[in-house]
């Protein structure tokens, strides 16, 4: 029952994480030094790609790559740092899934285990309750097979 709330509560914070990311793009656009900061992170992404993408289609590797207009650069680092935000929300929320569901297998392990202990001290139980009961019969003569003495038969005088 718990299950189809905790997707639809992942489902609903991935959701408004998504604004959360617009807003933070919006503030990277603003703000003088964290805009130099993403810019020259945009560009060292960009160089990263170009000589990726480069090398894949066998392209030599050495030239000089065109660094990003500082409009598109930001524009591309605030989009990145968006979908980051929005990434790591839903890694979060998997993590979280991942180890409540651990959580509770190691509930129903632990019960298993318990369930299958207390069987045990019963079946040990049990068997040393038959020990006793055994020894206890082998003692007795009323057993017919064990310790039995031939009966002389009675005469009746008549």
């Amino acid at each position: 029952m718990i299950l189809p709330f905790a997707k639809l509560g992942t489902l609903a914070i991935r959701t408004l994480s998504k604004p959360l990311a617009s807003r933070l793009k919006a503030q990277a656009a603003r703000h003088e030094r964290f805009r130099n900061l993403i810019e020259r992170f945009a560009q060292a992404n960009h160089k990263f790609t170009v000589n990726i993408q480069r090398r894949i289609y066998g392209h030599a590797t050495n030239v000089e790559i065109k660094p990003l207009d500082p409009e598109k650069a930001v524009q591309a680092a605030a989009d990145l740092l968006g979908e980051l935000v929005i990434f790591s929300v839903g890694v979060a929320a998997v993590l979280f899934e991942v180890q409540r569901s651990a959580r509770s297998e190691a509930r129903k392990e632990e019960a298993r285990r318990q369930e299958l202990e207390a069987i045990q001290e019963r079946l040990q139980l049990l068997e040393d309750s038959f020990e006793k009961f055994v020894k206890g019969q082998a003692s007795s003569s009323w057993l017919p097979f064990k310790h039995a003495q031939p009966q002389k038969p009675e005469l009746s005088q008549k």
